[in-house]
């Protein structure tokens, strides 16, 4: 069997991964102003890195927003697209162990795909994600670049921005410990520090994207969540998770290679769709 390739493109980003005998294979991201110089730029430079020849690809399967744009083979290769929800699915579960849980998509927006054996299945979203993180960044911050708005949020407190449960309360409220959030950006004022308004955005997007993804597993009895996309990589995203585990006895994963797992779950498409 050949390498197949699977590829996830965006608006102005592609990621690229091959699996070779179920391996993945130095996975590389590339930005471009439009979606189609992004992935010809990406699968040029994957094959050239990697020192693969186009007969040894077996196949080329493209998901992701940026995928309708492409109307043809890629470079004569056999092309061929999958649904991006099923592609999360695939990824997330991928080298997990984990027979059914729930993949939550942190990209633009966050998706969420129930995963239960082989059956993989969207159960909805929520329109927070790192397309509000940079939004409400140049907003409140004129910050533009990711990276430098999570140095800056690195420094702040959010306990300057959100308003606390022993705020309000003098007694413990059954299964919330008294520093849980009560609201989000509840005590901020007009002399807040860009370093705690960097703090607070970050803690709202991740905070609520944890709390939204619980609450799409309580028809179930799933208690796992595999976080994939790019805002996997914000640093604080171990606390504010660990905090939500602890308080609805769940378990969040952050697999290796996560913003990559749309681009995998491609590439896993081509098996699962030929069972």
């Amino acid at each position: 069997m050949g390498i197949i390739i699977g590829i996830d493109v965006g608006g102005s980003t592609t990621k690229i991964v091959g699996l070779n005998n179920n391996e993945v294979k130095s996975p590389i991201f590339i930005k471009a102003t439009d979606p189609v110089t992004s992935l010809f730029g990406a699968f040029g430079k994957y094959i050239y890195d990697n020192g693969i020849n186009l007969s040894d690809i077996e196949k080329v399967i493209l998901t992701g927003v940026g995928s309708a744009y492409i109307n043809q083979p890629l470079y004569g290769l056999p092309t061929s697209k999958t649904d991006e929800f099923l592609a999360n699915g695939l990824g997330a579960q991928y080298n997990t162990h984990l027979k059914n849980l729930i993949a939550v998509s942190m990209g633009t927006g966050t998706s969420f795909v129930k995963v239960e054996g082989d059956d993989i299945r969207h159960i909805g979203g929520i329109g927070i994600g790192g397309g509000t993180l940079l939004g409400l960044a140049r907003l409140m911050l004129k910050v533009h670049d990711i990276r430098q708005i999570e140095e800056i949020a690195l420094k702040g407190n959010t306990k300057n921005i959100d308003l606390q449960i022993k705020d309000i309360c003098n007694r413990n409220l059954p299964g919330l410990p008294m520093d849980a959030t009560a609201s989000y950006f509840g005590k901020a004022d007009t002399n807040a520090s860009q370093e705690d308004l960097a703090a607070g955005i970050v803690h709202l997007i991740i905070q609520s994207i944890g709390q939204a993804a619980i609450l799409s597993s309580l028809n179930s009895s799933i208690k796992d969540f595999v976080l994939i996309g790019n805002l996997t990589l914000l640093p604080q995203c171990e606390q504010i998770f660990s905090v939500q585990e602890n308080i609805y006895n769940v378990h969040f994963h952050i697999p290796k290679y996560a913003e990559y797992r749309t681009a995998i779950g491609a590439a896993l498409s081509y098996a699962y769709t030929n069972k």
